[in-house]
């Protein structure tokens, strides 16, 4: 399945020191927003935190889905090099659970991030691309674990979306109030990942269909009302 570093908002001339200026504030006040509210904070929100008027922040991020790719591409570039760790690993099995760990902990970590492994940004090319890149090495994961006898056979790359969903659900209903819940329900899923398996698992979702499901979600986010936005 095809579900990903960088959206191309960079103008082609250089920008004029206060735009760039204002270009960074726009940056970390979204780092700051996405990482507190998830992606479902508004831009006006973000405007706000930044200090700048809503036509400057659409000035630079012309919608929603610019300023994600943006944001989040550091965060999508680790979330590849985790896979790339992980395939170093010599134990497949270690390899495989450590890297569902450590992609779980970026999520919990950051709410806007734990939204994005469960979305998908068609315009955002680059971000889309280390998706994919990332896609890969996970389909790598897998087959080596099932091989190494660790790995239930009946375990599907639409498992680990899956399992990003739930995270992420997780995530946003425990927030401050049990910050460590995410542990307990990854440690729970990797422990019904391992083989021998004690029973058989109902169909995986197809993977077309998890893209739309993928897709609805950004979409909705990107749709939310913008209070104060003209034109």
């Amino acid at each position: 399945m095809n579900l990903g570093a960088r959206s191309s908002d960079d103008p082609a001339q250089p920008l004029r020191s206060d735009a760039e200026r204002n270009r960074a504030r726009v940056l970390a006040a979204a780092r700051t927003v996405f990482r507190r509210d998830g992606l479902n904070a508004s831009m006006t929100s973000v405007a706000r935190e930044a200090g700048v008027g809503i036509a400057t922040l659409f000035r630079r991020f012309p919608t929603k889905e610019d300023l994600v790719a943006a944001v989040f591409a550091d965060r999508m570039d680790a979330y590849v090099d985790a896979v790339g760790v992980a395939l170093d690993d010599p134990d497949p099995w270690r390899g495989l659970a450590g890297f569902i760990e450590t992609a779980c902990a970026m999520q919990a970590a950051d709410y806007g991030f734990a939204d994005v492994l469960t979305m998908t940004f068609p315009t955002a090319k680059e971000l889309e691309g280390c998706r994919d890149q990332a896609y890969e090495g996970v389909v790598q994961l897998i087959d080596r674990a099932k091989a190494a006898g660790r790995l239930r056979e009946d375990f599907s790359p639409e498992d680990l979306v899956l399992v990003h969903m739930v995270t992420a659900g997780v995530v946003n209903a425990t927030g401050d109030s049990a910050p460590d819940a995410w542990k307990r329900v990854v440690a729970l899923m990797l422990q019904s990942f391992e083989a021998p398996a004690r029973g058989p698992l109902p169909d995986p979702p197809e993977p077309r269909a998890l893209y739309k499901a993928m897709l609805r979600a950004s979409q909705a986010c990107s749709a939310s009302p913008e209070p104060g936005r003209k034109g």
